[in-house]
Formats: C-alpha cells, sequence, structure tokens
C-alpha cells in the first residue's frame, strides 16, 4: 500500500531536481529505494517538528541535509547553558535566543535548498490544529506530556502520523502513532501521568537524545518513501549503557480513539 503522507508526484509532472540538487543528494540518488523519484517525494513533503530540544535537533539537522522540502519549527523557549551538552545544534552564543528562529537560522546554512518556517509560539489548544493542518508528518520532540496529548489528539483528529520519542535517563522510547489508522499515542498511555519527570529533574546522557531523534527521523522519511517498515504498532526500546532493544506490541483501543477526536 502506497502512504498517502507525501503529495503524489503525479500532481506535478513537471517537477525537477535542480543540478544543485542532483549534485547534494547524489547518494540517495543512487540508492534502489529511493532515487529522483524518492528524492522529489522528499522535495515535496512537509513536516512539522514539535520542539527545537534534545530530539528536535539531530531530528531537525538530518531532515534538513536529507532535503525535506518545507520544515516547520515549533519551540517557544530559549537556549539555556544547560542545553547545550545534548543540543549540539546550538552553542555558546546562542544561549537566551529563541530555539525556533535559530535553529531555522542555522539549518538554513545546512542547506538553503528547502524552506524553513520557525513559530516561537508555544503549542496550544489555540494554535496546534492551525498549525500542524499545514503539514504531512508530525514529529514529536517535547519533553511533556500535555503536549504529547496535544499533539496526538490534533493528529488524530487531522490524519496526520505522529513520529514519537522519549527519553530518561540513559533509555529511550520511539514509534509511529496514527499511521494508517494505526494506534495513537493514547492507546499506550490513555492517561495523562503527570507527574512523571522530565530530564531537567533526573538528567539524561548527552547523546541519547540524539540516538532517538535519528530514529524519529528515518521513521519519517521511511513514511514518506513508503519503505522499510514503519514503526506502527511497535514501541521501540533501548538502553545505551547495555545495548538492549525490545519491542512491545500496541493494540489499537477504540475507546481511546474516539477520545482523541473530542
Amino acid at each position: 500500500m502506497r502512504s498517502p503522507y507525501y503529495r503524489l508526484l503525479e500532481e506535478d509532472k513537471t517537477m525537477r531536481l535542480t543540478e544543485a540538487e542532483e549534485n547534494r543528494y547524489n547518494r540517495h540518488l543512487i540508492l534502489d529505494q529511493i532515487g529522483r523519484e524518492g528524492q522529489l517525494k522528499l522535495k515535496n513533503a512537509k513536516i512539522l517538528v514539535v520542539g527545537a530540544g534534545g530530539l528536535g535537533c539531530p531530528a531537525l539537522q538530518y531532515l534538513t541535509a536529507a532535503g525535506v522540502g518545507t520544515l516547520g519549527i515549533v519551540d517557544f523557549d530559549e537556549v539555556d547553558l544547560s542545553n547545550l551538552h545534548r543540543q549540539i545544534l546550538f552553542n555558546h552564543q546562542d544561549v537566551g535566543r529563541n530555539k525556533a528562529s535559530c535553529a531555522a537560522e542555522k539549518l538554513h546554512l545546512l542547506n538553503p535548498e528547502i524552506e524553513l518556517i520557525p513559530y516561537p509560539v508555544k503549542l496550544e489548544a489555540s494554535n496546534a490544529k492551525e498549525i500542524i493542518a499545514n503539514y504531512d508528518i508530525v514529529l514529536d520532540g517535547s519533553d511533556n506530556f500535555a503536549t504529547r496529548y496535544l499533539v496526538n489528539d490534533c493528529c488524530t483528529a487531522l490524519n496526520k502520523p505522529m513520529v514519537y520519542g522519549a527519553i530518561y535517563k540513559f533509555e529511550g522510547q520511539v514509534s509511529v502513532f496514527n499511521y494508517n489508522n494505526g494506534p495513537t499515542y493514547r492507546c499506550l498511555f490513555p492517561e495523562n501521568d503527570a507527574t512523571a519527570p522530565n530530564c531537567s529533574e533526573v538528567g539524561v546522557l548527552g547523546v541519547l537524545p540524539g540516538v532517538i531523534g535519528l530514529y524519529q527521523a528515518t521513521e519519517a522519511i521511511k513514511i514518506i518513501l513508503d519503505i522499510g517498515q514503519v514503526l506502527s504498532g511497535r514501541l521501540l526500546q533501548m538502553n545505551l549503557l547495555t545495548h538492549e532493544t525490545t519491542q512491545l506490541s500496541i493494540q489499537k483501543r477504540k475507546q481511546q480513539t474516539q477520545t482523541a477526536h473530542k
């Protein structure tokens, strides 16, 4: 089954890669699973990254480098010195700057061929649907349950896939929700656990969000290209101290899906 989450090339048969893009994406073009058709799918894709922090930074860097045509970046927060051990898109001179705007500026230097749209605002019920509606895929790099539930519920209502990642000390999780009518985030976590700590309270290994963020970028690219096995209905868990990985099956819950649409 072809993925519905990219603009079909048949809508614009005149779409072509520029000479600069041919050179930039050469290693993609020579892959049988990507080629020019796949690279055009990436060029036509629109991905919203919620959070330009530990997860969002590495995901944004690789999605930018891969040639995803439009990247939206939502983050109201400012770069803090304590961010720099894991959010390596930023440097000491960026402390105090808005993360979304700063990230867009730096990513433009990495790839001026794509469109980068910063949203230096807090994602809330009043603006989430309006922002998310403009994108094909949402990559959730938020660090709190309230935002994850908001992103999930908007994605469910708008029929958009949500690429999920989460980190805790030395462990991380990745999954894809609401893909091809698959399970949603509420199927895995029906209730908001407001007591769960975040990395500012318990700490985190600096490289961990880099690893998880790259897995998220990979899943987003797989969705766009319609290749491989997307992590829908499965939760990938990994521990960097032991290199143990497990995959848990996620069952779709009809009641929770209905709740998400309310």
